[in-house]
């Protein structure tokens, strides 16, 4: 069974590649400066920072649970706290190279970043799912980096904390530019999603699922089209202009709204086959999408 290490600290992971710490919070590490037998140790690590990896390296491949990252040269990934890694390399010679930008939690205590972080979603997006970068990109995200570097670097004053935490935002700033840069650009992937999504949500209403597992929920969209939930609805949003739950729910009214002419059905019967375990949760969610209950429109029309 493999051992996953746990690092809590970004000091403990400095320790384990042999590099110094020179802030406890936060750390850029250039990998060139990793001496590669000290990289082939570590194997699966669970760090308890955040962690944004840019890759240079040749002969490496990072995994998320058993499927490989979509991670190329000249690609970043990021990881959230609590998130399993491992590290192989791929046979031949190992070459480290790249950069890494951790941060601690605690950093960002008092800040306003603590309470934005949840907004860059791209921490929990999962395997495939990696930001390839332009050559111009990359030249932003290396300056940021350096920025950073800097920073760290230097006696602490007054005026430290708040320049690190304003040029990690703008870094993630940066990054949500670019994917949404990728979602537009990276056609192999995105394209012909929504009708995916509509091909999924058809079927689904047409089996006997709703009845056996209720109304289907983003996770389960996603996990069907092998995306991460942060990644497809980020995804739908960009695409469709509204959240993935919107558009399942806009979808279920659809399907409810043609059904319910069906007069030799009863409402309840209705919100059953749409996978409601209580018909007053259904007419709920059709007033407040159609503004009047199943019954009104029934008669209404």
């Amino acid at each position: 069974m493999e051992k996953i290490g746990i690092i809590k600290t970004i000091s403990d992971y400095n320790k384990i590649i042999g590099l110094e710490t020179v802030h406890p919070l936060v750390s850029v590490i250039d990998f060139s400066k990793v001496k590669a037998n000290k990289q082939r140790e570590v194997e699966a690590l669970n760090f308890g920072f955040y962690s944004v990896f840019f890759k240079e390296a040749k002969n490496c491949t990072l995994k998320y649970g058993r499927n490989n990252y979509d991670y190329q040269e000249g690609s970043l990934i990021f990881i959230a706290p609590n998130q399993v890694i491992n590290i192989q390399d791929d046979g031949d010679d190992y070459e480290p190279n790249g950069y890494a930008l951790l941060f601690h939690p605690d950093l960002l205590l008092r800040t306003s970043l603590a309470h934005n972080i949840k907004e860059y979603s791209f921490f929990l997006y999962s395997v495939r799912e990696a930001l390839h970068l332009s050559e111009k990109e990359k030249q932003i995200i290396l300056d940021s980096f350096r920025k950073i570097e800097y920073e760290t670097s230097r006696p602490i004053d007054k005026h430290s904390k708040e320049l690190i935490i304003s040029n990690i935002e703008l870094f993630l700033k940066y990054c949500l530019r670019f994917y949404d840069r990728q979602f537009m650009t990276r056609d192999n992937y995105n394209i012909g999603i929504l009708e995916k999504l509509e091909f999924l949500l058809n079927n689904y209403f047409d089996s006997e699922k709703p009845q056996l597992i209720g109304t289907p929920s983003v996770a389960y969209c996603a996990s069907e089209l092998h995306l991460s939930s942060n990644y497809f609805g980020d995804l739908i949003k960009k695409e469709a202009g509204k959240s993935a739950q919107e558009y399942i729910h806009s979808k279920i009214i659809d399907i409810a709204k043609e059904r319910i002419f069906d007069t030799t059905k009863s409402v309840s019967q209705i919100s059953n086959e749409l996978g409601f375990k209580y018909p007053h949760h259904f007419a709920r969610l059709f007033k407040q999408k159609v503004g009047i209950t199943p019954n009104e429109f029934r008669s209404t029309n």
